[in-house]
């Protein structure tokens, strides 16, 4: 090859694994995925509302002084 010629790559090489002995494997991974979910959701712990705090605005006199 020199260096006036285009080098050309692409996937076309690439064999995908054979889905026919696995055919349900992204179903099987799926519904784990979507059962990890589901057990944390069900385990979250539901947070009660704070009351709203009340007025804490605190003012800083910026300058300076000599």
């Amino acid at each position: 090859m020199t260096n006036n010629q285009q080098l050309e790559l692409g996937f076309n090489s690439i064999q995908r694994r054979p889905t026919a002995g696995h055919p349900d494997d992204r179903q099987v991974r799926a519904a784990w995925w979507f059962g990890q979910m589901r057990r944390i959701v069900a385990g979250a712990v539901d947070w009660q509302a704070t009351s709203r705090p009340g007025n804490q605005t605190t003012w800083h006199k910026h300058g300076r002084t000599k």
